[in-house]
């Protein structure tokens, strides 16, 4: 990169980061002359960035809003981040896949080869990926109904319309989800993406309710576990004693808590939608296991006993 397109790349930088700019401060940052600033600004202008003259005592600049995507000037760490993002866009399960695969190809068509190197040793793949892709119509319209603080009227599927105040649009596992306040139903709910069709025009705006919990993330979370009150908690937990060493345990664990006891021993506190199927998920090791508790997951595991005894005859 030479000197002057790096000093475009920091000017443009710097214009992103604040609304007005005086150009004595620019020229400061910049370590160069005022009359290198305007010149500068003058070649962001020619590549289409919609610079504007800001009058006062001072003068100064600011980047605005334009008509077209002017050339795009990244560094090397947000060329690696956004190319990141593309990959995981091209596996969103939204119909911007082929569009952010296209993306990323022109791209690293641009790119010098130090950084294509760089981006190609980056690879990210999506293995669970929606199985029905969200049409962006979709996504924009979900979105803006959030940001805008609108009820959102909507078909979900063959069920009656519904009408909500949606407050978090989230991407969960490769499917796109809407967390919002169901008015019919004066309760909190999570609907997919691809099962809503939008309704225009939206509803009256809303005064924004908190999520049980504060914490959006906890609370879908909870909802997929079948736990209430908004609390990131499966309803059955566990502890058991394992006869094998933590290391073995752990990739198998998903997100239960593996410690280690010894050598050839683990502790492991697990939950699930149920009792019997958490006492099904420790039988998968293929290893002694040693039931701490509650009674109710050693309830569960003489029903499995009995289960598979009269199964095997």
């Amino acid at each position: 990169m030479t000197q002057a397109s790096g000093r475009l790349l920091s000017l443009l930088s710097l214009l992103q980061a604040r609304r007005d700019w005086p150009g004595h401060l620019l020229a400061e940052r910049l370590n160069v002359t005022p009359r290198t600033v305007r010149r500068d600004i003058d070649r962001l202008r020619e590549l289409g960035y919609p610079v504007v003259a800001v009058k006062g005592p001072d003068g100064g600049y600011r980047l605005e809003a334009g008509t077209d995507v002017p050339p795009l000037l990244f560094d090397d760490d947000q060329a690696v981040a956004v190319t990141v993002a593309l990959q995981l866009a091209a596996g969103s399960g939204a119909d911007i896949a082929d569009a952010a695969t296209r993306a990323l190809a022109t791209m690293r068509q641009v790119m010098p080869n130090r950084l294509r190197h760089r981006i190609d040793a980056v690879q990210v793949t999506v293995v669970d990926r929606a199985p029905r892709k969200v049409d962006s119509a979709v996504l924009l319209a979900l979105s803006a109904a959030v940001r805008a603080r609108e009820v959102l009227r909507f078909d979900y599927e063959d069920e009656s319309p519904r009408r909500i105040e949606p407050h978090h649009l989230i991407n969960r596992a490769g499917r796109w989800y809407l967390v919002g306040w169901d008015l019919g139903r004066d309760d909190w709910r999570v609907y997919r993406a691809d099962r809503m069709t939008p309704k225009t025009p939206t509803g009256p705006r809303f005064s924004p309710r908190e999520v049980p919990g504060g914490d959006v993330a906890a609370f879908v979370n909870a909802r997929f576990k079948g736990a209430a009150g908004g609390r990131d908690a499966w309803p059955c937990q566990g502890e058991a004693v394992i006869d094998l060493p933590a290391a073995e345990v752990a990739p198998f664990a998903g997100d239960g808590i593996v410690e280690p006891i010894g050598d050839d021993r683990c502790r492991l506190v697990a939950g699930s939608w149920s009792w019997v199927g958490l006492a099904a998920s420790l039988g998968r090791f293929d290893a002694a296991v040693h039931i701490v508790g509650p009674a109710e997951l050693r309830d569960a595991a003489l029903v499995l006993a009995r289960r598979y005894r009269d199964s095997a005859g």
